[in-house]
């Protein structure tokens, strides 16, 4: 099923999304893949207090999987019409999500130590996080050829994100300062922007792996001593 869906981040999301109804699925010890399981997922996700975003993604991969498993002979087409007949949550409201003030995303981009030399890497990720809100995946993605200065602005140019779309997005100028200030540092110049840096306080290899990206905004957010939102 997952081979069906084009973007790498999706594929992600539904992956996580199967493994959890797969492993509900047998500790609850049900029996068969149609609509009355289905019925009981979503139960069960409301039960848990997962909000409407939530369960419509979980439910979402559901429905994935029951109209694969139909075009390969695996699934009747009347169990699988049952299936998405499924109600999936409805959004209410839009989510306005929690915001940094203005004083707490300084001191977010403040927090790490630049007298080191993954200091300025995660000021720069952070930057870019902050200034360009880009995904963490196209954070570790991110090159030097994607860099461009365009009217006079700098920009990040023919970004590939979710489901292969292409734009364009405006790079602040302080977000080049802290970019400028990683690359001084290390003299790199060309390939992708960030780079892995050891125990020893060195750059080693040349693709940073987007966890490390998750990790470096937390990491920052102890060193502001609680001052950026709840992890």
């Amino acid at each position: 099923m997952l081979d069906s869906v084009s973007s790498p981040i999706t594929r992600r999301v539904y992956n996580m999304a199967l493994d959890e109804f797969i492993a509900w699925f047998y500790q609850g010890g049900h029996s068969g893949f149609a609509k009355a399981t289905v019925s009981a997922w979503r139960a069960s996700l409301e039960a848990r207090g997962l909000g409407s975003s939530s369960i419509i993604i979980r439910m979402s991969a559901i429905r994935k999987l029951a109209v694969e498993a139909a075009d390969n002979g695996m699934l009747a087409p009347e169990m699988v019409a049952g299936i998405l007949r499924v109600k999936s949550a409805k959004t209410k409201r839009v989510r306005m999500g929690n915001w940094l003030s203005l004083k707490q995303a300084q001191a977010l981009l403040n927090a790490p130590d630049i007298t080191t030399t993954k200091g300025p890497r995660d000021r720069a990720i952070i930057a870019v996080l902050l200034g360009c809100a880009l995904r963490r995946s196209e954070v570790a993605a991110l090159t030097f050829t994607h860099i461009q200065q365009r009217d006079g602005r700098w920009c990040i140019v023919d970004l590939y994100g979710k489901h292969g779309r292409v734009r364009t997005v405006p790079m602040p100028g302080w977000v080049k300062v802290a970019i400028d200030g990683w690359t001084a540092r290390t003299a790199v110049a060309n390939g992708f922007v960030f780079r892995p840096v050891n125990r020893a306080d060195k750059v080693q290899g040349d693709v940073l792996n987007e966890k490390v990206v998750m990790a470096t905004a937390p990491a920052a957010r102890r060193g502001c001593r609680g001052s950026i939102w709840k992890p």
